[in-house]
């Protein structure tokens, strides 16, 4: 038995159906592991990932151990787990596993040691915690390192920082930088399983609700396309005015935080920043609002502040906690301000997230192929790759494009060719 730390190991067999129901959605990543499996790319390569632990990520960690990688995973989040798939990964499939969904602060971080302890050559990062552990107190196990991916726009945004700051120690593939990763999964993928799971922790109808929405990136966009879809009255609060413009040309009504706050029946925030939702939009609430996160980490909602405020507070539901405040009325925080789409739901859709660890798959064997000439730095996944992604899901789902005649290639390549 491979080192572990999950919930049951009994519960394996329920995860191998979870994983077998995934698979049937995800065409490109099999054809990438039938690959691997003759051509072992990764062979004897050591693989430490830090991933959200559900049937996809399996998928993922078979394709690699297929390549002939040595793997061990964590969760990227306390909450994200599917314990009967932790279990599969460690009883069917051979791959050292530690998450336990709902784990403490304290486990969750010894999970990622765990995964340094075993040395890994490639890591594979969902929000930079193992980078920001090998570039701190475990830098003993950073030499060993050649290279790294990273899945989020959170991590990015983390690791660039470390790259203009000269304190990255390996060169890093920013695989949420790939077309086939944001423009779906962060779009289609969050849109979709954000209202699934804010509609699994309350069982509220979304028609006629004015969902008021924090940042209009690619998840936002999704969330704000999701819940039009369900009827809902949106509003977006953004930054940039022209995220601002785009999203009030796509029908969606702008406004600042502090005029929403009033209005809003539930919010969803969608940033990567801090305490987006504050004290005093708090206090201006309605009764009743109910409050969510899709962002990667638990920052982006004050939690401190609204228990500040609570007179009283009790857990309603599994994912709902409600919030008293002095005067009476109630505010509902759902998923301890954590990523309500993997706490309260499954993720995003498995079909989505075969371009993604399709992308996490071929960065890794890129990685290895090329560490050694890559500069200590974050590299966006090569267009080459991006593009045979999109082809091989494109011809998965019976969809043929065409291809330009010598004429229109000539023609485009011209400057004299004019009108």
């Amino acid at each position: 038995m491979v080192e572990h730390d999950v919930k049951d190991k009994s519960l394996a067999p329920d995860g191998v159906l979870r994983i077998e129901w995934a698979e049937k959605e995800m065409p490109v990543l099999a054809q990438i592991r039938e690959r691997f499996a003759r051509e072992k790319p990764l062979q004897g390569v050591r693989v430490g990932a830090c991933l959200h632990v559900t049937s996809e990520t399996a998928s993922l960690m078979r394709t690699l151990k297929a390549g002939g990688a040595e793997l061990a995973l964590c969760a990227s989040n306390p909450l994200s787990t599917q314990d009967d798939v932790a279990a599969a990964l460690v009883v069917e499939y051979g791959v050292s596993t530690f998450a336990i969904k709902g784990e403490d602060r304290d486990t969750y971080y010894r999970h990622i040691q765990s995964v340094i302890d075993t040395h890994p050559q490639i890591t594979m990062d969902d929000g930079a915690d193992v980078v920001g552990l090998l570039h701190s107190e475990r830098a003993d196990a950073a030499a060993g390192v050649i290279g790294g991916t990273e899945e989020t726009t959170t991590g990015v945004i983390r690791l660039k920082s470390m790259e203009e700051e000269g304190v990255l120690r390996y060169p890093i593939v920013a695989v949420n930088e790939a077309m086939t990763k944001h423009m779906f999964d962060n779009r289609y993928g969050t849109g979709q399983s954000t209202m699934d799971g804010i509609i699994r922790a309350t069982n509220r109808m979304i028609a006629g609700k004015i969902v008021v929405i924090a940042g209009y990136g690619w998840c936002g966009r999704g969330v704000a396309m999701r819940a039009k879809g369900h009827g809902a009255d949106v509003v977006v609060l953004e930054v940039d005015p022209l995220r601002a413009l785009e999203a009030l040309m796509d029908g969606f009504r702008i406004m600042p935080m502090a005029e929403a706050a009033p209005v809003g029946d539930i919010f969803v925030t969608a940033t990567g920043d801090i305490h987006v939702v504050r004290k005093e939009h708090f206090e201006a609430m309605k009764d009743g609002a109910i409050v969510a996160n899709t962002g990667h980490f638990n920052v982006e909602i004050d939690i401190p502040a609204l228990e500040a405020l609570a007179a009283k507070r009790r857990q309603i539901r599994e994912f709902v906690e409600e919030f008293t405040l002095a005067d009476g009325r109630n505010i509902y925080l759902l998923a301890e301000g954590r990523l309500i789409n993997l706490a309260a739901a499954e993720g995003h859709p498995a079909s989505v997230m075969d371009m993604s660890f399709a992308n996490q798959a071929l960065a890794a064997e890129y990685m290895v192929k090329n560490a050694a000439t890559l500069e200590k730095r974050v590299y966006d996944v090569p267009k080459d790759l991006d593009e045979e992604i999109a082809r091989l899901k494109l011809a998965s789902l019976g969809a043929g494009i065409d291809t330009l005649t010598p004429e229109q290639e000539r023609y485009l390549a011209s400057w004299s060719m004019g009108t």
